[in-house]
């Protein structure tokens, strides 16, 4: 069978030589896409093997955009190619996973992506690393949409015109939607597939992280939220409803009756408390990630806030890059 690989990065430093070094000797074909490194990205790259395609800077940078171009490289290097691994280059590649993922897509061809358990490298460096390793843990077995890294059949990418190059974040489930409409399914199997290296230390890029989720989630809905699954209208909805009904709730509640309408302030800490309770990790762990759960509402709002506004005056959005 034939594999190619994608690797895609900006800056990745150190991480992108632990990403390179992570791949089989055995693929013939890794194409590395850079979106405008101003560090030894590209070098490194080349000095490992790599096929290079350097992004025209005076286009916009997305993930999107850079995949896109991998594949189309892959494409040129081999016509007969059956399955692409994409990956970032803050990531390593387990060293089973491309025969585990290449085995799965050859015994069920009615699956155009495949991906399996992403975890964090460093999840006990910060709580936002722990966070991450949390978000990371989803159910086995198909599933609607998969992350960033994954095994795709390259068949059914052609087929959807692979992913939209404009989108600024979300990429992935908007593939998978048009994957699904067209009859593709998309799977996650019990099998490791590759460490992911957030190196978030601190609260602001958790922050910018969430703000770039509630964008996710606008133009998510605003896409396909006439869909019958109603895709991201609750994530959205979500957001307003605890970032703006409840506070002005509260806010009109006190200056009707006084401070006792602060008690309603006690929703927060109750949905804390609800989340907590229906975790299955530690203690602690299932507390801090539903308090992020809920802080995150807000952030999330911003980010709605700026989909809006970039619709609303027709500009190119920009990256909402965190580290």
């Amino acid at each position: 069978m034939s594999i190619g690989i994608v690797v895609i990065g900006r800056n990745e430093g150190e991480r992108l030589r632990r990403c390179l070094e992570s791949l089989p000797g055995s693929i013939e074909h890794v194409v590395y896409v850079d979106s405008g490194s101003t560090d030894d990205s590209v070098e490194t790259a080349c000095s490992m093997g790599a096929e290079v395609v350097a992004l025209d800077v005076t286009v916009p940078f997305t993930a999107a955009r850079a995949r896109n171009a991998g594949f189309a490289r892959l494409r040129e290097l081999t016509v007969d190619l059956q399955y692409v691994q994409f990956i970032d280059g803050d990531c390593e590649l387990n060293e089973d996973w491309l025969l585990h993922a290449a085995d799965f897509l050859t015994a069920h061809p009615d699956v155009a992506i495949v991906c399996g358990r992403l975890r964090e490298r460093y999840p006990h460096d910060s709580i936002y690393n722990m966070l991450c390793d949390i978000e990371w843990d989803t159910p086995i077995g198909e599933a609607k949409a998969c992350g960033g890294i994954a095994m795709i059949r390259s068949i059914a990418f052609e087929e959807v015109d692979g992913f939209m190059s404009r989108l600024i974040a979300g990429e992935e489930p908007e593939l998978c939607i048009r994957l699904r409409q067209v009859g593709w399914k998309i799977w996650r199997i019990d099998a490791e597939m590759a460490l992911h290296h957030a190196e978030m230390k601190k609260f602001f890029q958790w922050w910018k992280r969430s703000v770039r989720t509630g964008y996710t989630f606008a133009e998510g809905a605003y896409l396909y939220g006439s869909l019958s699954e109603r895709y991201n209208v609750k994530q959205s909805r979500s957001s307003w409803i605890w970032a703006v009904v409840i506070p002005l709730s509260v806010l009109f509640t006190f200056l009707g009756i006084g401070s006792c309408g602060l008690l309603l302030l006690a929703i927060y800490p109750a949905q804390v408390l609800r989340l907590t309770l229906r975790g299955h990790r530690t203690r602690r762990e299932n507390y801090l990630y539903a308090l992020f759960l809920v802080l995150g509402k807000f952030p999330q709002l911003l980010g709605q806030i700026k989909f809006y506004l970039c619709q609303y005056q027709r500009s190119n959005p920009q990256l909402i890059e965190y580290k």
